[in-house]
């Protein structure tokens, strides 16, 4: 029966909340006068029975206009509480007045008594109720997961708050806070971080769920790294920016950010070198669908350009890009910002120039490249030519459509090139150089900076998926490190750089510490709850397997050429000043890479590359499948 009424539909719960509601008004009045005149029939006339009647009518008034019927009894709060007492105060004044007005004979103190026994009688059977449904409700879950929550503060308590009707089973809360050891919360009890161990095996807990709320970078990954040693899973509640924005809630929990486990806080950027190229200015980015060139423009609109121009030749990235683009701009009520979703190719010089000249293109942040290091392998040409000669042409375009700034997006790739990627995008910095040698009137600036974390084909996602399918987990060399960066430091940072740019300089994004990818693979295998299987544990759950370096993979990623590197205005951004060509022979180098991959003489392509001051050095065979396949045929017809 209780169950039933229970599941009934909404007005049905209404109208019984409110019926009680009129009988424990009643109930309350009465009691108060009995208490106050110590009877049980107390002398009710007509202008008491009144002032009953309109203290009924005008508080059942007073509660539904303080929502007192709209509130889940399930989810109440604090707040809702809050809201009942005051609604019954008001009752209360309500009952004040109504006596003075009908000259009742009911004693000034029942006000007050009345008040109290109304609260009692209206607020407790809701506590009641709410217990009730929350025991239901965890008695028809088959199964609730025994976690520990870290964080004793805020954050932690709004999450023990939405999960309690939940699949998670709070058994504890660990904090750093020494104050709060021993204390409760929602009923849970407060531990020191040094009992985890002791609660795991008590309770036998599945997953630490991390609510840390503002806590910094640093601080989330001294403490991540505390809890791999125990290989339970951990798991975050969401940023809290995007909870106050409406993007998430606080009970979808997620993995560990990998920035987390990086560690790194975000150097506060420097708002003048944020709008220096971008404020009140048609700014356009290539590439504006990939990972850094989306970035790029959900950075830039923030900084109120006149117009943002997003070209890409993939149409769904445009589109979706474009879309979101659009609905960022509604929230921040910046509906004075063009937005202007072009499709193309960087390889139309001409469609490049018409675009530039057409909308009065000032900024231009040329993200669109080829970056993935075997798919480039496998495709010389369409590499070198996208790369290199893409952005070739974007800088003629951008210099006979008098563009003031013109920002590459380059990479530690470029630096002592092992493969065709690096070699074609240290290339890209060289004719960049050359121009901006041969002309002063477009400012050319290229940004180097490594990995990228959450790009597409990066190792954590990949790694993610792997671990979700019981492993193995593959890395190509138990030795290899890489410097990894979030994209939007990466792309705020990029901002800036191009906004310290004097014409022709190479600038490099500090990355921080390089990381092992091993290691990363092993800590996320213990935050995911698993051990790894190896030699030392052959009982683990995920193994790690070594596929070998890729064609044209180093084991090591470097920033710098050489040791010519000095500081600039931001802590984060250095100048390097690298070897380059005059114009005439970037030129002429240019004019034989063009003969040779109209003709697919990917060996000659790869040689000029070689012998260009590009540091590119190579001792792998030639993979291009189209090269392969035709030099296969042609000594077929030659025997």
């Amino acid at each position: 029966m209780i169950k039933k009424l229970f599941e009934a539909p909404r007005p049905v719960k209404r109208f019984v909340s409110l019926s009680y509601d009129c009988i424990a008004i009643t109930l309350a009045l009465y009691l108060a006068v009995c208490l106050r005149l110590g009877t049980l029939i107390p002398p009710f006339e007509t202008a008491e029975l009144s002032v009953l009647f309109l203290t009924i009518v005008v508080s059942v008034l007073v509660f539904i206009r303080m929502g007192m019927y709209r509130a889940i009894l399930r989810y109440m709060s604090t707040t809702a509480m809050i809201s009942i007492a005051v609604s019954i105060c008001i009752s209360g004044v309500v009952l004040t007045a109504m006596s003075f007005f009908t000259h009742s004979a009911i004693p000034r103190s029942v006000p007050f008594i009345y008040t109290l026994l109304a609260f009692l009688l209206i607020g407790t059977p809701r506590l009641l109720v709410r217990s009730i449904v929350l025991m239901l409700n965890n008695h028809s879950i088959d199964f609730q997961e025994p976690v520990l929550i870290y964080g004793a503060g805020h954050t932690g308590h709004q999450l023990a708050l939405a999960l309690q009707t939940g699949n998670y089973k709070i058994l504890g809360f660990v904090d750093d806070n020494r104050r709060l050891h021993g204390t409760t919360i929602t009923g849970v009890k407060v531990h020191h971080p040094d009992s985890i161990a002791t609660l795991i095996n008590k309770y036998e807990i599945s997953k630490i769920l991390l609510a840390l709320g503002n806590t910094t970078h640093s601080r989330r990954a001294a403490i991540i790294k505390e809890l791999e040693q125990y290989s339970i899973s951990v798991q975050t509640v969401p940023a809290v920016s995007d909870i106050l924005s409406g993007k998430t809630r606080i009970e979808q929990i997620r993995d560990v950010d990998i920035e987390d486990l990086l560690g790194r806080d975000a150097v506060k950027a420097n708002p003048k070198l944020l709008h220096a190229c971008i404020s009140d200015k048609v700014v356009m980015v290539t590439g504006a669908g990939g990972s850094i060139g989306s970035e790029l423009c959900r950075q830039i609109i923030r900084q109120s350009p006149k117009s943002l121009i997003l070209f890409e030749l993939n149409e769904f990235s445009l589109y979706s890009i474009e879309k979101e683009l659009r609905q960022e701009l509604a929230s921040l009520g910046k509906s004075d910002v063009q937005l202007v979703a072009l499709m193309g190719s960087v390889q139309r010089e001409d469609r490049m120039e018409t675009i530039m000249s057409t909308f009065g293109v000032q900024t231009v942040y040329h993200a669109a490249a080829y970056k993935h290091v075997p798919l480039v392998e496998h495709n010389i040409v369409e590499g070198v030519v996208n790369n290199v000669f893409g952005t070739w042409y974007c800088a003629e375009a951008a210099i006979k459509a008098g563009v003031e700034s013109f920002v590459l997006i380059s990479t530690d790739k470029a630096v002592r090139p092992t493969n065709i990627m690096g070699a074609s995008k240290r290339m890209a910095e060289l004719v960049l150089q050359g121009l901006a040698k041969r002309q002063q009137k477009t400012r050319f600036t290229m940004v180097r900076f490594g990995n990228v974390l959450g790009s597409s084909g990066s190792v954590v996602p990949l790694f993610r998926e792997q671990i979700k399918g019981g492993g193995p987990i593959t890395v190509t060399h138990p030795d290899i490190i890489r410097y990894f960066m979030t994209i939007p430091e990466a792309a705020e940072l990029v901002i800036q750089a191009g906004s310290m740019g004097t014409g022709g300089d190479v600038f490099v994004l500090d990355m921080g510490d390089p990381v092992k990818i091993v290691d990363l693979a092993k800590r996320m295998i213990h935050l995911s709850g698993f051990e790894v299987k190896d030699e030392k544990n052959p009982n683990g759950d995920i193994e790690i397997e070594y596929t070998g370096l890729r064609p044209g993979e180093k084991l090591y990623e470097e920033l710098l050429i050489g040791d010519n590197v000095s500081g600039t205005e931001h802590s984060r951004i250095m100048r390097a000043e690298e070897q380059y060509l005059s114009w005439p022979e970037t030129a002429l180098l240019l004019a034989k890479i063009d003969e040779s991959c109209h003709s697919y003489k990917c060996d000659v392509v790869k040689e000029l590359l070689i012998n260009a001051p590009t540091g590119y050095t190579s001792s792998e065979q030639m993979r291009d499948a189209v090269w392969i396949k035709k030099q296969n045929s042609t000594k077929l017809r030659l025997i």
